[in-house]
């Protein structure tokens, strides 16, 4: 008898939103899953769980980054290999440099690159 070879790929359970909400209300403010929506500072109500359904109507969800109409950015990898185009956003998180800087500081950014304020 030969051993029981093991199969490329494991056994799970079957998953489906009904036990995503009873697993999720577990965790959920007073048991209620609709309590984990969270709004943007714009007024967006996010939810905690997407799923195809809730896109199936968007238009262009099927873009890549690069290609009109150019809803995923400009740029086919958006920069990922120029790391300095990010230094800007980080440099930014810190509120109190935010307010300090902002109202004399705007014409200090050049070429991407940040100098010392």
């Amino acid at each position: 008898m030969s051993p029981k070879k093991p199969s490329p790929q494991p056994d799970f359970n079957p998953a489906s939103l009904e036990a995503w909400a009873k697993s999720a209300a577990k965790s959920a403010p007073g048991g209620d899953v609709n309590a984990l929506n969270w709004h943007t500072p714009d007024g967006i109500s996010v939810k905690p769980l997407y799923t195809a359904e809730d896109i199936k109507d968007l238009p262009y969800t099927n873009t890549l980054p690069g290609f009109e109409p150019f809803i995923r950015g400009p740029q086919a990898t958006m920069y990922a290999v120029r790391p300095w185009t990010i230094l800007p956003v980080r440099w930014f998180l810190n509120g109190r440099r935010v307010q300090r800087v902002l109202p004399q500081g705007a014409g200090r950014w050049r070429a991407g690159r940040v100098g010392r304020v």
